[in-house]
């Protein structure tokens, strides 16, 4: 029995760390063929040593040619990623199901929820405190500090004693009206958090069962233009899909409530970006955004360095965790299919 990892070059531009942690989880069972690719070859089997004996093999980022699979005479389980690093290849897992060979998918699994989730609620927070901009401007200057208020003769008094801009939703997650489209694995963690934080919380998504809104504390609520009514926190968290392109509609934007935060984390496709960068330019909303109608973002874009946009740069899902958590769920499968 022999277990091969290969990684290309492109997988590793995507998930760094994933494939070593996989390679740790692995050695825990017994020993492992690893091979780190500085090039994407022509073919799997190009690189691999003796492919006839091997029983397990993940494949991330290298071509599987149908030699490739012919010559994988002794295999049990794999997992294949050629073109792209977020989804395996169908194509090539189709015909290695035709040869008996058991086919393991875990890509929609959420190993990046609470990363993406956590990183909302940050944006969520930065948006009502205005925390990016505060920031920025005290490198700039002392304006943010209000001398005013550091000159004067009550003890701990220094500063502002109200900083946040009346305009828009500010001050606290607790008490906040958060609204929230989809409660799959990033938006329900996302929900549950601004729930523990003391947040009116409801939720709307037809696809999910009653338990999904108990577990996150949101209370259901049965069409988006019931949740957008009174939204001051807005956060579609749904998947971009073919259905949910387009779902959060400029008739939705246009309902929701002056100064509402709009959060966006996980595709933009999910909404009508030319209305929210309308009301947005418009001072009538704020929003806080990793994710973007164009990627990157034009310099003189004027979404950029505004008093009611906080944005980043699609980095929600990128961490360590993310990485390790990528790596341990298809493990997981692997394991199971012993």
């Amino acid at each position: 029995m022999t277990r091969s990892i290969v990684v290309g070059p492109l997988f590793e531009d995507v998930w760094p760390l994933a494939a070593d942690h996989l390679r740790t989880l692995w050695t825990e069972r017994g020993p492992v063929d690893y091979y780190r690719l500085e090039e994407t070859p022509d073919r799997l089997t190009a690189v691999l040593d003796e492919p006839g004996s091997i029983t397990e093999i993940a494949a991330l980022g290298v071509p599987v040619t149908d030699a490739d699979i012919e010559a994988l005479s002794g295999l049990e389980s794999a997992f294949v990623m050629t073109d792209s690093m977020y989804a395996v290849d169908e194509s090539v897992h189709d015909r290695l199901r035709e040869r008996g060979v058991t086919v393991l998918d875990h890509t929609n699994e959420g190993f990046w929820a609470q990363s993406v989730a956590e990183f909302g609620i940050g944006l969520t927070i930065d948006a009502l405190r205005q925390i990016p901009q505060k920031h920025s401007r005290m490198i700039e200057s002392h304006d943010p500090w209000d001398l005013d208020q550091l000159d004067n003769d009550v003890p701990g008094a220094n500063g502002h004693q109200f900083a946040d801009d009346p305009r828009f939703t500010n001050g606290t997650v607790a008490g906040t009206r958060v609204r929230v489209a989809g409660v799959g694995n990033i938006g329900s963690t996302y929900a549950d958090v601004a729930n523990v934080l003391g947040a009116d919380v409801a939720a709307y998504d037809p696809y999910a069962d009653e338990p999904c809104f108990h577990r996150t504390g949101a209370r259901r609520v049965h069409s988006l233009e019931a949740l957008v009514a009174d939204a001051e926190v807005f956060a579609p968290t749904v998947p971009l899909t073919d259905a949910t392109e387009g779902l959060i509609t400029a008739d939705l934007i246009h309902a929701l409530p002056e100064g509402c935060v709009v959060v966006l984390i996980t595709r933009a496709g999910v909404v009508d970006m030319d209305a929210v960068r309308e009301r947005v330019l418009a001072d009538e909303i704020a929003l806080a955004a990793d994710v973007w109608d164009e990627e990157p973002l034009a310099l003189e874009d004027p979404l950029l360095d505004r008093h009611n946009v906080v944005h980043t740069p699609h980095i929600a899902g990128r961490t360590r965790d993310a990485n390790e958590s990528w790596a341990e769920l298809l493990d997981a499968h692997f394991r199971a299919a012993e």
